[in-house]
Formats: structure tokens, C-alpha cells, sequence
């Protein structure tokens, strides 16, 4: 709603400023499609074929989110250096003031409400998206500082802010590229796998924790780990023990969707596997 009242003022004032915050509000908006688009697919169960389910769509789209918010960058940026060659004056200047503070105010609440939700669940392409918009906010009031200097006599001063939020939203492009690198590259905060360790190794019955590995599936965590046990354990007690820091790990972290845990015997009868396995080797 908010692009589309810019669209509107832009056509009746001419703003090369105005226009490029429009522009980037409308690959915003859009942006909801594709992540919309995922967080159906990723309801669905896993299959045969995608064992893992479909949570891999939601870092798909955060993909997409990006290949869209460089190609506004690109719109904008020609539309300026266009007005910037051939400058002309702004019409109905009052009107896109108010359309830029308009911009500001739906882009926050938008920034507001996505950000909030993203935390919630997880969700890295949403908080992600929920940034954008809050950035989106302010190249709406450098719309606004635009208008204000060509009431001041400075034709120029439109399309140098048009080009400022291109290069604000290259920055954007930035951020958001190496968030969602790391989301498809299965990088983690090493402090949640710090935070799972700890847990895991403060249950009775665990001697040591091992070969811990997470990633994001989606806004979702898998996560799998080796612990070891007293080799005098029965069958049936490391099963506890394994069902014990499962139970903890899920309470622990919140967004842990699954966890595997392979409990081994402690670390002399571990070592002589390894020695055994290294001379079988040779």
C-alpha cells in the first residue's frame, strides 16, 4: 500500500529520489512472495527423495530475496544517473514529502513486525527481510531531505539521494548475501554449538562429548553429537543416558528441531577401537 501511494506521487512530481525508494519498496513487498512460498513448502513432511524435509526452500527464497534487492539497486541507480545528466525541476514537492514520511512510517511497522516474528521463529531470510525494511525507512526520509533542497533551488539534490539509496541498498545486498551464505554453507553461531556441548556434557552419566555438528534447515535446527559413557553401562542405561541429553538439549535450545546422539564406551575402550581400526589400516 505504501509503494503504491509513492507510484502515485511519483508519476505527478517526477522524483528520480521518490522514484528509487518506490522501487525498493515494491522489491520489499515483493519479497513476502517467495518467502511465502517457502514456509508453505517447509510444513511439508519429509519423503523418500527429500529425507530432510523442505526447510531448504526458506534459504532458497532468502536467495531469491537478494538477486531482487540487487536489481532494484540497478533500477534505481540508472534512474538517478539519468535525472542526475538531465536535471529537472520536482513538481507537487509538498506531496512527495509526504509520500516519503508515509514511506518511513510503513516500512517501520513492516520492519517492526518481521523482525519480531523472524526472532520467534528463527527465521534468518525473515529478520533479514525485516532489516530491509527498516533501511528501507530511512532512504524514505533521504526522499524527504531531497525535496527539501530542491525547495531550497537545488535541482541536484533529488537524484544525488537517489543515488546515496542505491548505494544503501548495495549495502543491503551485502549483508543479506553473506547471511544467507552462511545459511546455505550450514554455518551455525559457534555458540550454539558451545551452548549444545555444554548441556549435553552437564548430564549425568556423560564423560566426554564429541564431533558435535548443527545446521540451519530453514528457521529450523538439526543437530547430531557422540557422546561417551562408562563402559560398564548396560544397553538399556545408555539409552537413558542418550534419551536424558536429548531431553535437555531440546529444552535448552528452543529452535532444535532434531538431534542425534550416538552413545559410545569412554575413551580407553574408544582408543583401542581407534588403534585396532589404524592397524587394520597398515
Amino acid at each position: 500500500m505504501t509503494a503504491l501511494f509513492q507510484l502515485i506521487i511519483v508519476l505527478i512530481s517526477g522524483s528520480v529520489g521518490l522514484l528509487a525508494d518506490t522501487i525498493h519498496n515494491f522489491s520489499d513487498a515483493l519479497t513476502a512472495i517467495p518467502l511465502g512460498i517457502a514456509f508453505v513448502l517447509g510444513k511439508k513432511l519429509a519423503t523418500r527423495r527429500y529425507t530432510y524435509g523442505f526447510g531448504r526452500a526458506e534459504d532458497l527464497a532468502g536467495v531469491v530475496i537478494v538477486l531482487m534487492i540487487f536489481l532494484s539497486s540497478l533500477v534505481a541507480g540508472y534512474e538517478s544517473i539519468i535525472k542526475l545528466l538531465h536535471p529537472e525541476p520536482l513538481r507537487n514537492v509538498w506531496w512527495v514529502m509526504v509520500a516519503s514520511i508515509i514511506g518511513f512510517l510503513g516500512n517501520e511497522g513492516v520492519a517492526i513486525f518481521r523482525i519480531r516474528v523472524g526472532k520467534e521463529i528463527g527465521s534468518a531470510a525473515l529478520v533479514a527481510d525485516g532489516q530491509h525494511a527498516r533501511v528501507d525507512g530511512m532512504t524514505s526520509l533521504a526522499v524527504l531531505f531531497g525535496a527539501l533542497g530542491s525547495l531550497l533551488g537545488l535541482p541536484l539534490a533529488d537524484p544525488i539521494i537517489g543515488l546515496l539509496i542505491t548505494v544503501a541498498i548495495l549495502f543491503i545486498v551485502k549483508d543479506t548475501a553473506r547471511t544467507m551464505w552462511h545459511r546455505l554453507m550450514d554455518a551455525v553461531d559457534p555458540a550454539i554449538v558451545d551452548k549444545l556441548e555444554r548441556v549435553a556434557r552437564e548430564t549425568p552419566g556423560v564423560q566426554q562429548v564429541r564431533h558435535i555438528r548443527a545446521r540451519w534447515l530453514g528457521h529450523k535446527l538439526s543437530a547430531e553429537m557422540q557422546i561417551l559413557v562408562n563402559e560398564n553401562l548396560s544397553l538399556r542405561e545408555s539409552n537413558q543416558v542418550v534419551e536424558n541429553v536429548r531431553h535437555n538439549l531440546f529444552h535448552a535450545q528452543p529452535r532444535l528441531a532434531s538431534i542425534s546422539v550416538h552413545a559410545q564406551p569412554d575413551a580407553q575402550i574408544s582408543e583401542s577401537l581407534t588403534a585396532h581400526h589404524e592397524a587394520l589400516a597398515l
